[in-house]
């Protein structure tokens, strides 16, 4: 099933008027008891990460009848749905609000992002900043872009190659189990600098307007890496889990790096993630 410039601009739509109805109105005002722990302190959802899922959903199954749905917190509700994703003609994967602890911090780095699949296959994606106003969106086969919330836009570049000491990155080491974790710690003062803003959303945005040369991850919920990895690849980089296997949205573990180009991925991988 084929999915347009102009079904893509629908499903921005769809997230922005999520964003205005359910996500704004509770940034920095969260009501007592409007954010819960699931698996710890840096594991968070809130009334906004919900509400704007429901509304999403309702959006989508009026808009897209025939797209699987699969939301974060869905998958919460029911494991079963990323299963599902790799048979699915087209499969509609959303992260409501990418960067809940931020939001529950009240902190401007949280973003909305949604990607498109097909059989698995990552076709469309899109990251909105709610704050801002703005998005990175990108079609397979068609380039990446930015536009404004004006309606303003740009071609998206990656970063050019350069050496390891001079390259900046993004790593969420602290979720990668020992002894990986500490080895990865560091290995990465190997780098000029290398930053983590605990929200997907912003750093694919960073490395795919090419303002961050590589992001090194080890969880791989679709929501968090399929929106942005299409995002990256259509602005010229190159993506692969870090045992060099092509990255979809079916593949829920392995660590991934995204940087400008195969040859600076195998440099990452064998110095950093080694």
């Amino acid at each position: 099933m084929s999915f347009s410039r102009a079904d893509l601009d629908r499903l921005a739509a769809i997230l922005a008027d999520a964003a205005e109805a359910e996500i704004m109105p509770r940034f920095r005002s969260l009501e007592d008891g409007g954010i819960r722990e699931k698996t710890g302190a840096l594991d968070l959802v809130t009334d906004a990460d919900e509400q704007g899922e429901w509304r999403i959903r309702d959006l989508c199954a009026k808009a897209f009848p025939q797209a699987l749905f699969v939301g974060e917190e869905s998958v919460a509700r029911d494991k079963g749905l990323l299963a599902r994703i790799g048979g699915a003609d087209l499969a509609i994967i959303v992260d409501p609000v990418d960067g809940t602890s931020n939001f529950a911090w009240g902190l401007p780095l949280f973003g909305v992002m949604a990607a498109v699949a097909a059989k698995g296959e990552t076709v469309a994606g899109l990251i909105y900043d709610p704050v801002g106003r703005d998005w990175r969106k990108g079609l397979k086969g068609a380039g990446a872009w930015a536009e404004s919330a004006t309606g303003r836009t740009r071609d998206l570049a990656v970063a050019k190659p350069g050496t390891l000491s001079e390259m900046t990155g993004l790593s969420s080491w602290y979720l990668m189990p020992e002894p990986q974790r500490s080895r990865t710690v560091a290995n990465l003062a190997k780098t000029k600098a290398c930053f983590n803003y605990r929200c997907a959303a912003y750093e694919y945005r960073l490395i795919a307007d090419g303002l961050v040369h590589f992001s090194l991850h080890y969880t791989l919920m679709p929501w968090d890496h399929a929106a942005g990895v299409l995002i990256h690849q259509e602005a010229g980089g190159f993506s692969a889990l870090l045992d060099g296997t092509p990255y979809d949205a079916t593949k829920h573990e392995g660590g991934i790096v995204s940087a400008p180009d195969r040859a600076t991925y195998d440099l990452i991988r064998r110095e950093l993630a080694g």
